[in-house]
């Protein structure tokens, strides 16, 4: 077990198991050189950790702080396609960029504080130098499935040896 398993491990956290896409067009993720971009990781398309809720609208049907338990679920889901993807999450130099949507109810303004769920965890992961990261979390009007949110990321590896 490497160490951002093992940080994860110490908070009483695992990775999910990796679902494939439903489609051979797309993918989770994609590699160009020493960076990943992953694809969005939502809540809408299979069991996810944390027991989270996995539908509807934040401001309304979800309330914020379980939204931002959803954001690090997310996250969780987004590492184990990474970890699928290049074999070990020390592979990982830094978070480069996040982009959060969150289902929005009207009048609901709070999408940076969901999508702190995750950004919190990579940084605790990863910490200040690596696991700050650029971001926008923007609201949706509708997500696929009614997902309560999508992230989409990415990462920069440390070069292969």
């Amino acid at each position: 077990m490497g160490i951002i398993e093992s940080r994860l491990a110490g908070m009483g956290l695992e990775l999910p198991a990796m679902h494939p896409y439903p489609s051979p067009n797309r993918t989770a993720c994609v590699r160009s050189g020493n960076l990943l971009f992953l694809s969005g990781h939502g809540t809408g398309r299979q069991e996810m950790p944390l027991n989270i809720k996995r539908y509807g609208k934040v401001g309304a049907e979800v309330s914020e702080a379980e939204a931002c338990l959803c954001a690090k679920s997310v996250a969780l889901a987004m590492m184990a396609t990474i970890k699928a993807e290049v074999g070990d999450l020390d592979r990982v130099r830094r978070v480069i960029r996040l982009y959060g949507m969150v289902n929005s109810a009207p009048g609901f303004e709070r999408q940076f504080a969901v999508i702190d769920g995750a950004s919190d965890l990579f940084y605790e992961l990863w910490g200040p130098e690596f696991g700050r990261h650029a971001r926008a979390a923007v609201g949706i009007a509708e997500l696929p499935r009614r997902a309560v949110l999508e992230i989409m990321g990415e990462f920069e590896l440390h070069p292969e040896s």
